[in-house]
């Protein structure tokens, strides 16, 4: 996870980091800060896979994201059909979207808040993370029976939402 911010300088971003941090603690994160970044590690246990996650402010936007990594790399051969999951799966998703790197197979959940001008609230921090941990444990079945070769991607994005082509 590569962030090139600095830690936050603005007054409002420095509040909504402080926010960030206080909330992840609270609701039994255990956070570990990286660096001098404006960026939280945190795990997730889901029902599904084991999770590393990031929060991260983006001071000079006034920015939250919110990433979840899936346990897996997707190799090279399979990140054609991947791609295909990816972009099956993102079209109705109300809140966040699947991403995947080319590059390196690295495939994660992001959600994200623009608070710029105003105060991020614990309630924003929490509606922000938590819709990006449950959705990507609820796709992990489908994309790792995609990986394995067990199903296409319209069958495994099907059975995860409830219909069929």
């Amino acid at each position: 996870m590569n962030n090139s911010d600095s830690a936050p300088q603005n007054e409002n971003a420095l509040r909504a980091f402080t926010t960030l941090e206080q909330f992840l603690n609270e609701d039994g994160w255990y956070p570990q800060r990286i660096g001098d970044k404006s960026v939280l590690r945190v795990g997730f246990a889901g029902q599904n896979g084991q999770f590393t996650c990031f929060a991260i402010i983006f001071g000079d936007y006034e920015q939250f994201l919110f990433y979840v990594i899936a346990p897996v790399k997707v190799r090279e051969d399979v990140r054609p059909m991947v791609s295909e999951f990816v972009t099956r799966a993102n079209y109705g998703l109300r809140i966040g979207n699947f991403e995947m790197d080319f590059f390196d197979g690295e495939l994660r959940y992001k959600t994200s808040l623009d608070f710029e001008g105003e105060r991020l609230t614990a309630g924003l921090v929490k509606n922000t993370i938590y819709p990006a941990v449950q959705t990507m444990d609820r796709y992990l079945p489908g994309l790792m029976s995609i990986i394995h070769g067990d199903k296409s991607p319209a069958e495994a994005v099907a059975e995860l939402v409830g219909y069929r082509e």
